[in-house]
């Protein structure tokens, strides 16, 4: 008998996993293109499961992008504009990727897609959450959380009224971010991969147990919900000033309070952190959002509660 406290969810049948959005983070690039030629350990009875790379020119480069940030492009008026000439690289290939696994926000979508991504910073291996109401992701994060214990598994939610992302898995009814690092770019490294590998294998065997009719009880998880950008000081010229303090480096995650230090000079002056509240800083120096004008992300630390679910199904 179900619970009045579980909700029926739709069957997952269709399943992305793209590689590639950013063509210098490898770890995804390098296990899509191995299960596209042998997929057996992403298989799953009664799924369809698409290994993809979603930027393939910028992955021939092993560069982050080649017009534009793919990640930043899946909005509306990307996805409408008009297939002139001169639209930029990522935005076309955006609505080819939008035409094949979506489109956007309709019943035609893909059930769920996993994008891979590699991060500088020390994030360890975390999953990204758009939408704070989504049972179903969030019961298939906790259940990741748990396989992966005592290894952490940090969840960081994007969700903002003021920071819109447009990511490339937003096309799907549940876009899952998995984000691991630290990895530098355009390089490769066994433990990033094999925690990018274990999140997928967990994230897979949730949506199969979910369809073959297992009941979830509500669920609640600790998340990091985005609060604010911080930007690295600058002079008149936009140019920085100040580098990532040593006592910040390395700490994603790891609590920030008033007064502890964050910047410093060339000349070797401290900048510390003026804040009323505990916040716990990521994305700490990662080198791609230099040209995004970006040193770490605020985040507070909250508790997210899913409601149980089953499948329709059954």
């Amino acid at each position: 008998m179900t619970s009045c406290y579980v909700v029926h969810e739709a069957p997952v049948r269709r399943v992305a996993i793209f590689g590639g959005t950013h063509g210098n983070e490898l770890s995804g690039v390098f296990l899509v293109k191995h299960w596209e030629e042998n997929g057996a350990e992403i298989q799953r009875t009664g799924l369809e499961v698409r290994p993809f790379i979603t930027n393939p020119r910028a992955v021939k480069k092993c560069t982050r992008y080649i017009d534009c940030d793919l990640n930043r492009v899946f909005d509306p008026d990307n996805l409408g504009r008009k297939m002139i000439e001169d639209i930029p690289y990522e935005v076309r290939r955006a609505q080819e990727i939008n035409h094949v696994f979506g489109p956007k926000d309709s019943d035609d979508a893909y059930d769920l897609i996993f994008d891979l991504h590699n991060t500088t910073s020390n994030m360890g291996g975390t999953l990204i959450l758009e939408n704070s109401r989504n049972n179903f992701t969030i019961q298939m994060f906790h259940y990741i959380k748990n396989a992966l214990a005592p290894e952490c598994c940090p969840v960081f939610l994007i969700e903002h009224p003021n920071l819109k992302y447009a990511t490339t898995r937003s096309i799907a009814k549940h876009p899952v971010g998995v984000e691991v690092g630290p990895q530098p770019q355009g390089v490769l490294r066994a433990d990033i991969l094999d925690k990018m590998r274990k999140i997928i294998k967990h994230g897979l065997d949730f949506v199969h147990i979910f369809n073959e009719g297992k009941e979830f009880p509500p669920c609640t998880i600790e998340i990091y919900k985005i609060m604010e950008k911080v930007d690295y000081p600058r002079n008149k010229n936009g140019e920085i000033t100040a580098v990532i303090h040593p006592s910040l480096q390395d700490q994603d995650w790891q609590p920030l309070n008033n007064g502890d230090p964050i910047f410093l000079t060339i000349d070797g002056e401290t900048i510390n952190y003026e804040g009323d509240s505990t916040v716990y800083p990521t994305f700490v120096n990662e080198a791609a959002y230099y040209e995004k004008k970006q040193a770490f992300v605020k985040t507070v630390k909250v508790k997210l509660t899913a409601k149980g679910i089953r499948s329709s199904l059954f």
